[in-house]
């Protein structure tokens, strides 16, 4: 393996190690939000999308070079004879480097996108997990609010005396009866708020699942074309 090759092999070897971290629960979603939005990352996001861009054009070239290596030598028959014997094998080895240098590449590219869509996935989840957060403190204090008011009602409703009551405890109980409408309502949209960030939690759930499959499916292809370190 050459030196190019060996460092794109690296880099995938960091990629693989960088999706079992964010696939495996060490962490939760909050706190690697907290490390994405970190000065040190916020330092490399200025320019991050640019450095992703030229690396995958990169990978693209070397996956390109890869395919032309396997159809030069795909493409070439030898005659299977003792003369020619030392020549096949020279064929046969050049072939089996393409076809590795073509699976590093192109699973090289694949796990650069998975890591951006995770990380994507990931901060969008912690996002909602905080607004869901707020929408529930808001909708126990507005509950709060309501369970006071109504007592404080039902305490004024009760006679203090055989005398009838003034004019203008009238119009407190009507402007009561209106805060407790009001609340009412407000809590109702708080809890459809919430009942839609939960689905859409749900729905984020189910694509990090698929994810998490298809990546333990390409680990598995990798796993058999990857060639021995004598190779």
């Amino acid at each position: 393996m050459t030196l190019v090759w060996g460092i794109i092999a690296s880099f995938l070897y960091v990629e693989i190690f960088v999706v079992l971290l964010l696939v495996l629960p060490l962490r939760s979603p909050q706190q690697w939000h907290r490390f994405f939005k970190s000065r040190f990352l916020a330092m490399l996001s200025r320019q991050a999308q640019t450095y992703f861009y030229l690396l995958l054009a990169v990978l693209v070239l070397f996956l390109l070079e890869a395919i032309r290596e396997m159809r030069k030598y795909s493409s070439n028959d030898h005659t299977h004879t003792e003369t020619h014997l030392n020549v096949e094998m020279q064929h046969s080895m050049r072939l089996f480097r393409a076809q590795r240098n073509f699976y590093i590449s192109g699973f090289a590219i694949f796990l650069s996108l998975v890591i951006r869509r995770l990380v994507s996935l990931i901060s969008g989840q912690a996002m909602l997990l905080a607004q869901a957060e707020a929408s529930m403190k808001q909708a126990q204090s507005a509950t709060t609010a309501a369970r006071t008011l109504m007592s404080q009602q039902k305490g004024d409703e009760k006679p203090t005396d055989s005398k009838a009551k003034p004019a203008g405890d009238g119009v407190n109980v009507e402007e009561l009866k209106k805060k407790i409408t009001d609340l009412e309502a407000e809590l109702t949209k708080e809890r459809k708020d919430k009942e839609a960030m939960k689905s859409q939690s749900e729905s984020l759930n189910r694509e990090y699942d698929r994810l998490t499959e298809e990546y333990s499916k390409l680990q598995k292809k990798i796993t058999i074309s990857t060639p021995d370190k004598s190779d």
